[in-house]
């Protein structure tokens, strides 16, 4: 299979620092920057363990509102201060996956 890069959109939504209303992540806005993003024609979606609220944001504002194959998402996995042992790194794969309910991501980067 050969991918032409070159309409490959070249940008991405970064999950890290989303709206906020008090402490928590303001969903409805969250889902309004994701339409946006998804309506330009992006479909890129990066999140990680370690971003507060970012996954379980990006399982509300993304996956249960879009199709799984209309998006590729990203996450990492938290090496050196979360998983120091091979059993730590599984659990926080599986915890990502839980909270995002994505069923998989199409990247999985080492942080």
């Amino acid at each position: 299979m050969s991918i032409d890069l070159s309409t490959m959109p070249k940008l991405g939504f970064g999950l890290m620092r989303l709206p906020r209303k008090g402490v928590v992540t303001d969903i409805e806005q969250t889902k309004k920057m994701v339409d946006m993003f998804m309506e330009a024609g992006f479909t890129y979606f990066d999140t990680a363990y370690v971003y507060p609220g970012s996954e379980a944001a990006t399982r509300k504002a993304l996956v249960e509102r879009y199709p799984r194959e209309s998006y590729t998402l990203c996450t990492k996995l938290n090496a050196f201060m979360m998983a120091p042992t091979e059993k730590a790194a599984k659990k926080q794969f599986e915890t990502s996956l839980k909270r995002t309910g994505a069923g998989y991501f199409d990247y999985y980067l080492l942080h």
